[in-house]
C-alpha cells in the first residue's frame, strides 16, 4: 500500500505549488513529493524547500516511496533521529531527572567536541551520549547495582532496542551498541566516535561528583591531564571545570 502521503489521491490543492530558484529566480514548480527540481532556465537544482521530510527521515521504506534521498536528507535523517533517540531516553527515564540531565549533558558536551575533532560521526556520538546509562535500571534489579560493569553488560541491549524501534541503520546501532558496553573502560585502541563519548561523560561525571564533594583545584587539574582521550575534551574540561 502506497504511503497516504505521496499519494496522489489524498493531496489537496497546495500539493503543487512554486518555488523562486536561488540560482536565477525564476518560478519552479514542485509536487509536495518532489525531492529536487531543476530550474528550466539556468539548470540550478535545488531542494525542495517546502517538502515534509518528517517520516521520510526516518523511515526504512523511504528510498522505495520517495526516490533516492539526496545528501541533504540523508543529513536531516541523522539529526532528526537524534532528536528522537533524547525524546526516547526522555520517556525511559520518565520522572528521573538526574538521569536526564546527566545524559543531556553529555550529549551536549559530546557533539561540542565532536565538531573540533577529525574523522567523528555526529549521529554515533549523540545516541551513545544520550543512551549511554540506559542499562542502570536494568543493572539495579537484576544486580541489585548501577555499577559500571553491569551497565555496560545490560545497556546494549535496551539501547539497540530503541534504536531498532526508531529504524536506525545497523552499522549505527552496531557502534553506539558498542560503545554503551565499555564506554566506561577504553581498550588499547579506539575510535574517535569512543574518545569524545568517553570525554563527554568524564566531564559530566566530575561536574556531578564535583556538586556532591568539592574538589580542590589541583586534585582537579590532575584528573583533567589524566583522563582525557581527546585535545578538545581536554581543552573544555580546562576551561568550563578550572575555574
Amino acid at each position: 500500500m502506497k504511503c497516504p502521503g505521496q499519494d496522489s489521491r489524498y493531496w489537496k490543492s497546495n500539493a503543487i505549488y512554486e518555488v523562486k530558484c536561488p540560482g536565477c529566480g525564476t518560478n519552479v514548480e514542485f509536487f509536495k513529493d518532489d525531492t529536487i527540481r531543476k530550474c528550466k532556465k539556468c539548470g540550478h537544482g535545488f531542494l525542495n524547500p517546502l517538502m515534509d521530510f518528517g517520516c521520510a527521515s526516518y523511515c526504512e521504506h523511504a528510498a522505495e516511496c520517495i526516490g533516492n534521498l539526496p545528501p541533504e536528507l540523508i543529513a536531516q535523517k541523522n539529526d532528526l533521529l537524534k532528536e528522537r533517540v533524547a525524546i526516547e531516553m526522555k520517556k525511559y527515564f520518565k520522572t528521573d531527572f538526574k538521569r536526564i540531565s546527566h545524559a543531556m549533558r553529555v550529549a551536549r558536551y559530546a557533539e561540542y567536541i565532536g565538531k573540533h575533532e577529525e574523522n567523528t560521526n555526529l549521529a554515533v556520538i549523540l545516541c551513545a551520549g544520550y543512551l549511554h546509562d540506559i542499562g542502570i535500571y536494568v543493572a539495579k534489579e537484576k544486580y541489585n547495582s548501577t555499577a559500571a560493569k553491569y551497565q555496560e553488560i545490560e545497556g546494549p541491549k535496551v539501547a539497540r532496542e530503541i534504536l531498532e524501534k526508531l529504524c536506525a541503520n545497523s552499522e549505527l546501532i552496531d557502534e553506539v551498541c558498542d560503545i554503551i558496553g565499555h564506554h566506561h573502560h577504553p581498550r588499547d585502541k579506539e575510535t574517535q566516535n569512543y574518545k569524545v563519548l568517553y570525554d563527554a561523560d568524564c566531564i559530566a561525571n566530575i561536574e556531578d561528583n564535583h556538586k556532591d564533594k568539592p574538589i580542590t583545584f589541583e586534585k582537579l587539574e590532575k584528573i583533567i591531564n589524566k583522563l582525557f582521550m581527546t585535545d578538545s575534551g581536554k581543552q573544555y574540561a580546562q576551561k568550563n571545570l578550572l575555574k
